[in-house]
């Protein structure tokens, strides 16, 4: 990307994200996985901290493994458990502290109103990941994700993105200021050394994010959808884990239960995603069951119908 990889429709996409979430700049990557990877690897110095979330997604996890920071991990969204490790670092150093914005296997969100609080107090960093955020959240249904739901774009200092969920497409993108992204530009070594996305891809999201700022109809249809059968499972005795998205935890807690009912469910026309070790502790094995706007009460009533019926063929309900 960095020799001879960019073209006028990168550079144009990337000055759209940045609009769209009201940061300075922003730059394209080739994955999400990528953007975690390079940013978090290069973003902070050897005498810097990086404080994370305990459940962050696993391209986080690998970004902060191959940074020269000290790394700090906290309690899943506990706030006091932030804070002890705030209080470890030295205050004159850079603190970056990294979430996800909904956390990718249970759908509930960071607790981004008690993590800005502590930022200040602290004079610390924060790094969002919006990869099911951006599309799905934000205030009048305008998508722009988790931070804007909270009220909170202005402080936080780097949004990360995918293409490959809401926007229909592949890649990534950080958002931040000028200065910070211009240094990844020049730092970040997934993007410096890997090629780009394709034009196609790039038009791709680039059209995806048009239709979203457009026509935030879909996004109302797409809570609606969820407050309707995140109700459904609740009313049929579904154990269903603490989700506040269209990301809906349907918990098994065996993981040869849930492989043979994911298969069954293949077979019957209903695609989830089994959820297992190491993406969740041994004792939390789910069916993660996804949404989109495009969905119909029809559809999700069958899926719902098949389900119970799994669930209730091999005792978990």
């Amino acid at each position: 990307r960095f020799l001879n990889g960019t073209l006028d429709i990168h550079i144009e996409l990337e000055r759209k994200l940045a609009n769209f979430l009201r940061k300075d700049d922003a730059i394209v990557f080739s994955t999400g996985f990528t953007v975690n990877e390079g940013v978090l690897g290069a973003v902070t110095g050897r005498e810097d901290y990086i404080i994370w979330d305990e459940r962050n997604h696993a391209s986080i996890i690998e970004g902060i493994r191959v940074s020269f920071s000290t790394k700090f991990k906290f309690r899943h969204n506990d706030m006091v458990s932030l804070e002890r490790q705030l209080k470890r670092c030295d205050p004159n150093k850079v603190k970056l502290i990294v979430v996800d914005g909904v956390f990718s296997m249970e759908g509930d969100l960071a607790d981004l109103p008690g993590i800005v609080k502590l930022a200040r107090k602290y004079n610390a960093n924060i790094m969002v990941d919006e990869a099911h955020g951006l599309g799905v959240l934000g205030r009048r249904y305008n998508g722009k994700g988790t931070c804007d739901h909270f009220g909170l774009l202005p402080d936080v200092d780097l949004i990360m993105g995918t293409f490959s969920k809401s926007l229909a497409s592949i890649g990534g993108f950080i958002a931040g200021d000028y200065h910070t992204i211009n240094y990844l530009r020049h730092n970040a070594r997934t993007y410096i050394f890997s090629a780009s996305i394709t034009p196609a891809a790039t038009a791709a999201a680039s059209a995806a994010l048009d239709i979203l700022r457009a026509e935030p109809e879909r996004i109302k249809n797409l809570w609606e959808l969820t407050h309707y059968t995140i109700q459904q499972f609740k009313d049929r005795g579904f154990e269903v884990g603490p989700t506040s998205t269209p990301i809906i935890p349907l918990y098994i807690r065996s993981d040869e239960k849930t492989f043979a009912i994911t298969k069954q469910l293949f077979e019957e026309g209903i695609f989830v995603n089994p959820v297992v070790p190491p993406a969740v502790a041994p004792n939390e094995t789910l069916l993660r069951f996804s949404l989109m706007a495009t969905h119909t009460y029809e559809q999700i009533d069958y899926a719902i119908d098949h389900i119970e019926k799994m669930f209730r063929k091999f005792g978990v309900i």
